[in-house]
């Protein structure tokens, strides 16, 4: 039994080790990391952090990246709540080869669409904008959203919407506010992972901004200096880029479980 409790507890620390030496590495300076391994830091440094919200160039990049994937997480689930209640609840003429279509466009890498994006996006005069990112995500997240959410929704009665046709609902009150929050585990679980994706997503991201809109990742690969990168900088950059994730897991928690045992997750 006790071996039992001990295995999993040595898998959360395993899983946890990164996230430490990550932690870690932001309180050194440069010359510390790279002068040999300890597990603490010999002189306790807040200069990272320093850098990071007194520089423009890297607090903005925290910026543009919420702004955009914010923007994206709104657009999917706007678009993709409608179109999976048609997928669960009408039959139509192609529609399950058109499911499996949208599915296709979330299997395909990111690395094909970022020079038909950038030409376009360059040519229409949205390049180096917030929207711009969180259009070129939204063909990623909304197959994965539509898919989600279809899911949920083909789990919850037909008889729900024609009593609330009976009592004399309207589709744009039923589906708002019955619909909608019957099938909030679903939505939560969706917005987290149209979130996450668009907030690790480099490709597109860098290749569609310059200066205006350009993201924290794009930041972090430009801290080369004559005397190497600096390790100390991108350790603290790393460390807060990992909390707007966490805290989205943190609210959506209870949503997530829940997908994982009703919804397609």
């Amino acid at each position: 039994m006790k071996l039992r409790a001990l295995v999993p507890i040595l898998y959360i620390l395993f899983l946890l080790l990164p996230i430490y030496w990550l932690v870690a590495m932001s309180f050194k300076t440069t010359n510390e990391i790279l002068g040999g391994f300890s597990l603490f830091p010999q002189v306790w440094t807040l200069e990272n952090y320093k850098v990071i919200f007194t520089d423009p160039t890297w607090y903005w990049g925290y910026i543009n990246s919420i702004l955009y994937v914010s923007i994206n997480t709104v657009i999917s689930l706007a678009v993709a709540l409608p179109a999976a209640y048609a997928f669960s609840r009408y039959t139509f003429l192609g529609d399950k080869h058109l499911f499996f279509w949208l599915l296709t466009n979330r299997m395909a890498p990111a690395a094909v669409f970022a020079l038909p994006f950038f030409q376009l996006y360059s040519a229409v005069g949205l390049f180096d904008t917030h929207l711009a990112v969180a259009l070129a995500h939204c063909l990623f997240n909304i197959p994965l959203a539509v898919w989600i959410l279809e899911g949920f929704m083909s789990g919850v009665p037909k008889e729900l919407d024609e009593t609330a046709y009976v009592d004399g609902y309207s589709f744009p009150r039923f589906f708002t506010q019955i619909f909608v929050p019957t099938i909030k585990a679903g939505i939560g679980v969706a917005a987290f992972f149209c979130f996450m994706f668009s907030w690790v997503e480099l490709l597109l991201a860098k290749t569609l901004t310059a200066v205006e809109a350009k993201p924290i990742a794009a930041t972090m690969t430009r801290t080369a200096s004559s005397a190497g990168y600096e390790l100390g900088l991108l350790a603290a950059a790393g460390v807060l880029t990992i909390i707007p994730g966490a805290i989205v897991i943190y609210f959506v928690r209870n949503y997530i479980a829940k997908g994982f045992a009703l919804g397609r997750v």
